[in-house]
């Protein structure tokens, strides 16, 4: 391979160079900078302000809503009462503020539910809407003359109340007997006293003691137990009901019981 001399650059030329290149990484460079700061300025924009305050709003009545969409509900399951529904849930005001919430689903007789009834545990009072401009207040008015709802009937906690009460039930439920019948059984049976337990006897021999104002045994009472009372023997009027059902279903009604049955 020959070689050949290298011809030296004249110092002019290099000059030259130098500054064309410095002219190009400058203007490369301002162009570099300013683009990108354009589009980020661009893309970064803030929204308009009603725009945000429209996004601010939304969210939260968006998940209050998802989160009270079952929420303070609940569905009647069998052995419910409003009183444990009520305790359990601590509602406020107790199973007679329970009652009026729900008078529409329960009915008449706040001591019969059934189970699948759907019951609300929000008892706040939702605030009016305003009324629209111009509208008639009819509608207002009309609710305003409307007569209160009828109060429940309320029993007392003795022997004639429960006995009162249980007649109630039975005569929504269809099953015979009267405050006499159902009086005279208990006087003999349990002489009033709903905690009346016999520990003697062939059922309590058995296993099964007879138990309560009509002395009802377990396996008598879960067979004959009506929906919407209390699922416990010792409940004075859940125990009256089991066992005019049961005498019903065996002598015809209570009324024709005279003795041990």
């Amino acid at each position: 391979m020959s070689r050949g001399r290298h011809r030296r650059t004249p110092i002019s030329h290099l000059i030259s160079r130098h500054i064309s290149r410095v002219s190009v990484v400058l203007v490369a460079g301002s162009a570099g900078v300013a683009a990108p700061l354009l589009f980020a300025g661009q893309a970064a924009a803030a929204p308009a302000p009603a725009q945000a305050a429209q996004v601010a709003q939304a969210a939260p009545a968006q998940q209050a809503g998802q989160a009270g969409q079952d929420a303070g509900a609940y569905t009647v399951v069998r052995g419910d009462t409003l009183h444990r529904i009520a305790t359990d849930h601590e509602v406020e005001g107790g199973w007679k503020a329970l009652y009026e919430a729900n008078r529409a689903t329960v009915g008449g007789n706040p001591h019969l539910i059934l189970p699948g009834q759907k019951l609300t545990l929000d008892l706040r009072a939702e605030a009016p809407a305003a009324p629209e401009a111009g509208k008639p207040l009819a509608a207002e008015k009309t609710a305003a003359e409307a007569p209160a709802p009828a109060a429940a009937q309320a029993y007392p906690d003795n022997l004639d109340g429960w006995i009162r009460e249980a007649l109630s039930i039975m005569q929504a439920k269809g099953i015979p007997g009267s405050y006499e019948g159902i009086h005279r059984n208990i006087i003999r049976e349990s002489g009033g006293d709903p905690n009346a337990i016999n520990n003697w006897d062939i059922n309590a021999q058995n296993g099964t003691p007879s138990i309560g104002l009509l002395q009802v045994i377990k396996p008598t009472f879960d067979a004959y137990h009506v929906e919407g009372t209390a699922n416990s023997q010792y409940d004075p009027v859940a125990n009256i009901v089991a066992a005019c059902n049961y005498a019903a279903d065996r002598y015809g009604s209570i009324d024709n019981v005279n003795g041990p049955y």
